[in-house]
């Protein structure tokens, strides 16, 4: 049975025709051959088409064929066959001895159930303004990340000079004792340099501890055993993820630790041992560990006399919050930083 349609009513059309003209938007009514029904005084006084004479005119002859956009024409042909529709279409009106536009177009068939004529809306958002606003804040960004990038460059530079003369003057001095101090300025800015590559190669809202901890241990290890089949660094660390602050504390009391661990645990050339670095989540929090398998806590009351490496792990602890708990492990010493 052949499907049957009636003639569009004169009073939808009308309706359409007050709608669209009285539009603070810019629109467009169409029929199906793309000829303009009505437009709205917004539309016609925001792309400079004349409001006399624009109804009858055929949509790609309006203005100086600005409008006559191939692909634009297809698309609402296909939308008034049913084949498609323009949810958001994004194109550049280009105007004879005027700014480009970037323009937003929405294209939708109204509907007249089984009218014979078929009519279609065209919305145009003007996103010029936006646009720009958006290449020029992507332009800033991109000019900050370049800066950033040459920062951290000479950062990395300026941390490596001061490293290296650390070391040098190390190893000229006679005092022994200040040579201990100048390693360990030495390693303690390695582990920033280290922490600053780090950095510099993740997201700056993310850190992942694993590598970073793997890193820095690998880098102490370089500078401070002599023979790697005497000492070893082991880390063992879940798949924890931190903000760049915490992993600064984080990196710098790991540092402190298996410095110390370094110094003391292990005092004769010839003994052997294994440092652990060992964090993992804990609920809503944390718990790190250093443990070595060395000689152990000092019994001598005034040989454990806390140092400078202690009162920075202390002071790096209270800022996260977090307590510091000493344990002779008998042999070995085992310190946790916990935050529970």
């Amino acid at each position: 049975m052949e499907k049957s349609v009636t003639p569009l009513p004169s009073h939808a059309d009308n309706m359409s025709i007050a709608l669209v003209s009285s539009s603070f938007s810019p629109l467009v009514l169409l029929d199906d051959d793309l000829t303009i029904i009505a437009a709205s005084s917004s539309f016609c006084d925001a792309f400079g088409v004349e409001r006399a004479g624009v109804a009858g005119r055929k949509f790609s002859d309006i203005g100086n064929g600005e409008w006559n956009v191939p692909q634009l024409n297809s698309l609402l042909k296909a939308t008034i066959a049913g084949n498609a529709s323009i949810d958001v279409y994004e194109m550049d009106l280009v105007r004879s001895g005027k700014d480009t536009l970037r323009l937003l177009i929405n294209a939708h068939t109204l509907d007249y159930f089984e009218a014979e004529h078929i009519r279609v809306v065209l919305a145009i958002t003007d996103v010029t303004s936006q646009r720009l606003a958006e290449k020029i804040k992507d332009d800033l960004i991109r000019e900050k990340q370049l800066l950033l990038h040459e920062i951290q460059h000479r950062v990395a530079n300026s941390l490596q000079i001061i490293a290296s003369v650390l070391l040098q003057t190390a190893r000229k001095v006679q005092s022994s004792e200040t040579r201990d101090h100048l390693r360990d300025a030495h390693n303690r800015v390695m582990s920033i340099a280290m922490l600053q590559k780090h950095l510099a190669t993740t997201s700056v809202e993310n850190v992942a501890l694993a590598s970073y901890f793997r890193d820095l241990c690998m880098s102490i290890g370089a500078s401070m055993i002599g023979d790697p089949q005497r000492l070893s660094i082991a880390t063992t660390v879940d798949n924890s993820i931190v903000d760049p602050d915490t992993s600064v504390s984080l990196g710098l009391i790991v540092t402190e630790l298996v410095i110390n661990a370094l110094k003391h645990a292990f005092p004769g050339r010839t003994q052997t041992g294994t440092i652990l670095v060992d964090y993992k989540t804990v609920g809503a929090g944390w718990a790190l560990t250093v443990t070595d398998d060395g000689v152990g806590m000092p019994r001598d009351e005034q040989d454990r006399k806390p140092g400078l490496g202690t009162g920075i792990v202390e002071a790096l602890a209270a800022q996260l919050q977090a307590n510091v708990v000493v344990t002779d492990q008998g042999p070995g010493t085992k310190v946790t930083i916990a935050r529970i």
